[in-house]
């Protein structure tokens, strides 16, 4: 049985794949996949990548991107998630900052620089206006953890992080959301370490095919919001609302979407060039 070893973040966007393992899909077509969370997010992921310690990462579509620009030997094989992702801006839950304005020159939390957390921080910034060299500042924290701990204890002041992971934390007052920041592109993609890929062609093929199987008919699985509400503990109206504006791709990311972010990536200069869409992405669907 082939072993693939597959990387992702511990949120309900991932479902599918849970489901799927659980139900022993993949082990039917000789597949032994292996899935390990990541709760460093996209920083975490791409450092696996780049050391062989997982075959296949479902990632962050900026993160990805600005990694295989930096030398990352992987390739986009299919957008995951098409829909934006919300990032919630948050503040400790007796914070004196009440807007987005009041945070402008303070410390962001970051999971660590490169990941999703640290670029979309240069998104929000210059959808304020904010000036990107001075009124940006990083404090790493690792981790959603490490972001409790250091928004409540004064480490850095504010932190963005994906809107409906974070509810149950708002809920509790630890943190106060100041504001929403989406995606201006589909949020989630699935990445293949290259020499994996050009090794084991008809086994990620496979893979994909039975995610896609799942994640096309995953709104109509019975009581999903239920499951999705008592698995990650969150209150079923915001699961809900989650379900509602969150769609998944069975597609492979097209070149214009691919420009799209790359044009936005090298304004902000979180990459130092742009490169041809080959060199990001494989067609195997």
């Amino acid at each position: 049985m082939k072993k693939v070893n597959i990387g992702g973040v511990p949120e309900h966007f991932n479902l599918a794949w849970y489901l799927t393992l659980k139900n022993g899909e993949y082990k039917n077509e000789g597949i032994n996949l292996r899935w390990k969370d990541y709760f460093g997010g996209t920083g975490a992921m791409n450092k696996a990548l780049r050391e062989d310690e997982i075959d296949i990462a479902v990632i962050l579509t900026e993160g990805i991107i600005k990694d295989i620009i930096e030398g990352n030997p992987s390739k986009i094989v299919q957008t995951f998630v098409q829909s934006p992702l919300i990032w919630g801006i948050h503040v400790a839950g007796d914070s004196q900052f009440e807007t987005i304005d009041d945070i402008k020159g303070t410390r962001a939390a970051i999971s660590r620089y490169g990941s999703g957390s640290h670029l979309m921080a240069y998104i929000n910034a210059e959808n304020n206006h904010w000036d990107l060299e001075n009124d940006l500042k990083f404090e790493v924290i690792r981790n959603l953890d490490g972001a409790v701990e250091g928004l409540t204890n004064g480490a850095a002041d504010y932190f963005m992080w994906e809107k409906f992971t974070t509810k149950p934390i708002v809920d509790d007052g630890v943190f106060k959301r100041i504001g929403n920041c989406p995606t201006p592109w589909p949020c989630f993609v699935i990445a293949v370490r290259e020499e994996f890929l050009n090794n084991n062609l008809d086994d990620v093929k496979t893979i994909l095919e039975i995610i896609n199987n799942t994640t096309e008919e995953f709104k109509y699985i019975p009581s999903i919001d239920k499951t999705i509400a008592n698995r990650y503990d969150q209150k079923l109206e915001d699961v809900q609302e989650w379900l509602s504006l969150t769609e998944w791709s069975q597609e492979v990311i097209d070149k214009k979407t691919i420009a799209t972010i790359q044009d936005k990536l090298f304004e902000l200069e979180i990459i130092s060039k742009k490169v041809d869409y080959n060199t990001l992405v494989k067609k195997i669907i």
